[in-house]
């Protein structure tokens, strides 16, 4: 069996000062870039001064599934074709006095974003470079397959059924009640 296509990354997140007097910090994803054995496995600081920190989490392999080449093929047509970070909070480790903003999933699938975010996930993205914004065409071009579409028949023209399949017919006749009013 072949193994799946795959890039190893590390995202890098940025916390960043704000001007608002209950909560004078915020996370958001900064960049994905490659992954280098220099960056070793554990997160750390790359920079930090009073307006900003950066942090370097390495080690993340993005694959690419065949079931999900329409997944890839609705990124790779966009605009912005981009790569997907799911992060949380983890308060164990801390920035500082603060809790770190760790991530946990890394992607190229418009679907694996649309899940996380309809669980409730935060999810932010950022451009995907050329060379993977090709790697990931190439791979929805040989496996994705649109599917002709259909065409759809009038409502008018479908037979009437209940809840259950049967058929079932309208009549304007009344079959209960009271009498008629003379």
């Amino acid at each position: 069996m072949t193994p799946r296509p795959s890039i190893e990354v590390a995202v890098i997140m940025r916390r960043e000062r704000i001007d608002n007097r209950w909560q004078p910090w915020r996370w958001a994803l900064a960049d994905v870039v490659a992954n280098e054995p220099a960056f070793g496995s554990e997160p750390r600081r790359l920079l930090r001064n009073d307006d900003e920190e950066r942090w370097l989490h390495p080690g993340f392999k993005v694959e690419l599934f065949r079931d999900d080449a329409e997944g890839y093929y609705l990124n790779v047509t966009t605009a912005a074709p981009c790569w997907f970070v799911l992060w949380r909070m983890e308060e164990q480790a801390t920035a500082g006095d603060e809790p770190l903003a760790r991530p946990t999933m890394v992607s190229l699938s418009y679907h694996d974003a649309g899940r996380w975010l309809d669980a409730q996930e935060t999810v932010e993205q950022v451009p995907a470079p050329g060379h993977v914004v090709d790697w990931m065409r190439a791979f929805a071009d040989e496996h994705y397959v649109i599917e002709p579409k259909r065409r759809k028949r009038p409502e008018s023209f479908k037979s009437l059924q209940d809840r259950f399949g049967n058929p079932a017919s309208v009549s304007t006749e009344k079959k209960y009640g009271g009498g008629g009013h003379e």
